[in-house]
This record gives structure tokens, C-alpha cells and sequence, in this order.
């Protein structure tokens, strides 16, 4: 069940929310975590890009979160769907700088050899 959820809320983020600030940054869920009754859903979410307008796309999505229940309720199909603790997530980003470190430090050791 946690993977349909995120594959849902991944579409309606990426090809219905209409905010431009939510376009600007790569958007991505990268985990859900339900509750044992169904009833909330924590739900980490990656937005890659400049920290200013990560924090405007994060509000974003704050914003439409009731908008993006009432779509998860309709596309899966259930009366009740989970309430939405959106978490921003950045391990995809601390990922990102660590791969590079580790290319930088390479670089530097094939120079000295």
C-alpha cells in the first residue's frame, strides 16, 4: 500500500499541482510511511535545487496538501484517505555532494600519481 501512495502522490505532484514554485525544483517522494489504522501518512519528499526555492516549493506543497488528499483519496479509490505529514527529505541532495567530494578527492590523487 505504501508503494501505490507514492507512486500516487509522486503523479499528483508532478502533473497536477499547478504552483509554479513547485515546477522550478526537482520534486521527488522518496518515502511513506503509514500508520498501522491507515489514518496518516508521513511522507518525505526531495526537492533539488537552491535552498531559497526549496523552501518556497516545500511551502507550496504545504499549502496544496488538502488538495493532494482529496486527489490520493479519489485515485486509490477509499473514503478516508491517510492526513499527510509532508517531511522535507535530503538525503538525495547529501548524496549528490558526497558522490562529488569523492570524485573531487580522486581527481586530486590521479594528479599526484
Amino acid at each position: 500500500m505504501t508503494e501505490e501512495i507514492k507512486r500516487i502522490l509522486s503523479r499528483i505532484i508532478q502533473e497536477e499541482i499547478k504552483d509554479p514554485r513547485v515546477g522550478e525544483g526537482m520534486v521527488s517522494v522518496t518515502r511513506v510511511e503509514l500508520s498501522s489504522d491507515l489514518s496518516h501518512a508521513r511522507v518525505n519528499i526531495s526537492i533539488l535545487g537552491e535552498k531559497s526555492k526549496q523552501e518556497e516549493a516545500f511551502a507550496a506543497l504545504k499549502n496544496a496538501r488538502g488538495y493532494i488528499r482529496t486527489e490520493l483519496a479519489r485515485s486509490i479509490k477509499i473514503k478516508h484517505a491517510p492526513e499527510l505529514e509532508l517531511r522535507l527529505d535530503n538525503s538525495i541532495e547529501h548524496g549528490i555532494n558526497i558522490s562529488s567530494l569523492l570524485d573531487s578527492i580522486r581527481k586530486d590523487e590521479d594528479k599526484r600519481d
